[in-house]
């Protein structure tokens, strides 16, 4: 099963998106931030990728903190993720997710709803 990591707690300010997570079972110690991103429709979530020597980790950004991500991209904001005593940042969350949005626009083959979501909250 893959490894997830669940937002917690989001805090805006510096010019940087702070992403608290939830408290996880496995170890983070040696993530890295990958620059890539995908989506998961079913889940109606973006997912941003880390890795470490073994494996990816996937940190979970939910519809409810996609207003945030929104900002993000306009006010060309940081996003930090902390864990734990850690603080990572996703490298390459901006133009990521501008290709993601610009693939997701009209495009049925991401599922109506991820579709609507997405246009709804970031292209409107």
């Amino acid at each position: 099963m893959q490894k997830r990591i669940e937002i917690s707690h989001i805090n805006n300010s510096n010019n940087r998106l702070e992403l608290k997570a939830d408290h996880t079972d496995f170890d983070t110690a040696g993530l890295q931030a990958s620059g890539q991103m995908l989506v998961d429709s079913d889940s109606l979530a973006f997912i941003y990728k880390l890795e470490n020597d073994q494996e990816f980790i996937y940190v979970s950004l939910t519809s409810d903190i996609w207003p945030s991500l929104k900002n993000v991209i306009s006010e060309k904001q940081q996003v930090i993720l902390l864990l734990k005593d850690n603080e990572l940042e996703l490298t390459d969350i901006i133009p990521e997710l501008e290709y993601l949005l610009q693939n997701i626009e009209g495009n049925t083959n991401y599922g109506d709803e991820m579709v609507a979501l997405v246009e709804n909250t970031f292209l409107s």
